[in-house]
């Protein structure tokens, strides 16, 4: 056996001590072994008869529970072994609370200790009573984007939907035993959830070449269930260019990232966000990345970019809001998120999304697919390309040209696609400058004026 978060040795007994055994009783229990040195080896206790009289009393006395102290052998020596349950209400030591967290002992205070006596009492931040809330006060028109939701995936049926506000948000077990809608009605579907909940809104903005470099920004408020499309779609119209792409003649439209894995990842923002921090959520958007933040956490076990797509449990850290996102069709369950974000990747050929998990929130890194980074390599050429040609006054259609040639074309495939009035003028205006530049290169190693010569970016 092995030290880890639930297996602890020390030589001697030390009343100090029992803080751990208390924050073992408020995490998942452990073993204390007395007697053992940091390598495990036994080396034995002294006056084990008083000590295993001492222990146990000192840990009800103080704590008020009861922990199994075993006296063991090995050899001649003897050394003791502390057994402590996990309990479902939380222990305090001396007026303090303790909590194991992997190889560390930590004292709970502030907003960590309320959300582990709701914790310990079966409840979670969100479904708190909200006690000056009616029914009446929700947006029909929220209430409304539910249900139209809900039916088109077949979360909820019509006849499910056809009742009464109360008795909906009852079915959906958004009412407490009091009569009281809870926190999670009030952030889905009241106008200003931010009334109630500070920071319940998405910040958005866009960064040029540095992180201090802010060039406009926008904020979406308003119910959570309308938030997420809203944001969305500001995203994709104001923030994000689509670069044009030719596939033979198709002309085709190509974002940095996927817009239904960045839906995903907003989506999760949203019901795994702490919205007792008072804090926004975060959207940073550049020329060829996105960063998506939120002052929320993960279970432990799901603490890695690699372990959040490997298949997993779905544990949200808002349940009861979640069940609203899962039940309007917008969330899975059983963490099948993620598996929609890596198919959406997959379609753009682009790399999946990092994520850096630790105490100060959950940031998501969107890199850009390849495909879009090339098409903007090309558009930053031809830029440079038309400041150094601004005299021709022609020069509008070079990205165009580029574009077109990412599959290698012919003078003629060119002149006719747009439109020029011949080969002469595409050659004058436009062919010698792009070759000279290394904007197009040549298929073989011909004149440029070769009826076989092709032209690729």
């Amino acid at each position: 056996m092995e030290e880890n978060q639930n297996t602890e040795w020390k030589e001697s007994w030390h009343d100090e001590y029992l803080e751990w055994i208390c924050g073992y009783a408020n995490a998942y229990g452990g073993r204390l072994y007395i007697g053992k040195d940091d390598k495990g080896n036994v080396v034995g206790v002294q006056k084990s008869k008083k000590l295993m009289e001492l222990i146990p009393s000192k840990i009800t006395d103080t704590m008020g529970i009861v922990a199994d102290v075993n006296l063991l052998h090995k050899g001649e020596l003897e050394y003791i072994e502390i057994i402590v349950d996990k309990y479902p209400s939380l222990i305090s030591y001396h007026g303090k609370y303790y909590y194991r967290s992997g190889s560390t002992m930590r004292t709970i205070t502030g907003k960590e200790l309320d959300k582990a006596i709701l914790k310990s009492q079966g409840r979670t931040w969100d479904g708190m009573p909200v006690v000056k809330l009616s029914i009446n006060d929700l947006k029909e028109d929220a209430l409304r984007l539910f249900k139209d939701k809900a039916v088109k995936r077949g979360r909820l049926t019509d006849d499910e939907v056809k009742v009464s506000n109360t008795i909906l948000m009852d079915n959906l077990h958004l009412i407490d035993e009091d009569g009281y809608l809870i926190r999670a009605a009030m952030l889905a579907f009241y106008q200003d959830p931010e009334k109630w909940v500070t920071g319940a809104y998405i910040k958005v903005g866009y960064f040029g070449e540095s992180d201090s470099d802010l060039q406009y920004q926008d904020e979406v408020h308003g119910p959570l269930i309308e938030q997420a499309d809203k944001a969305v779609e500001l995203v994709y119209t104001k923030y994000l260019k689509a670069l044009v792409a030719y596939e033979g003649i198709q002309r085709t439209e190509q974002y940095m990232f996927h817009k239904e894995a960045f839906r995903e990842i907003l989506l999760n923002a949203i019901v795994h966000k702490d919205y007792s921090s008072c804090n926004p959520i975060q959207i940073s958007v550049y020329s060829d990345k996105i960063y998506v933040w939120n002052d929320g956490e993960m279970p432990a076990s799901l603490a890695s970019t690699e372990k959040l797509f490997q298949k997993h449990s779905s544990k949200p850290y808002n349940p009861k809001l979640a069940n609203i996102f899962f039940k309007s069709g917008m969330i899975e369950a059983w963490g099948r998120g993620f598996d929609k974000i890596r198919e959406a990747c997959r379609k753009y050929n682009a790399p999946l999304p990092e994520y850096e998990i630790n105490e100060e929130g959950i940031m998501v890194y969107c890199k850009a697919c390849d495909k879009y980074l090339k098409l903007l390599h090309q558009k930053k050429q031809a830029v440079h390309f038309e400041q150094d040609n601004e005299q021709d006054g022609e020069q509008d259609l070079i990205a165009d040209i580029i574009r077109f040639c990412d599959i290698p074309k012919s003078s003629n495939e060119i002149i006719a696609h747009f439109n020029m009035p011949n080969r002469s003028y595409f050659k004058r205006h436009f062919l010698d400058k792009m070759l000279k530049a290394g904007m197009l290169k040549m298929t073989i190693p011909e004149k440029p004026s070769s009826k076989k010569q092709k032209y690729f970016s």
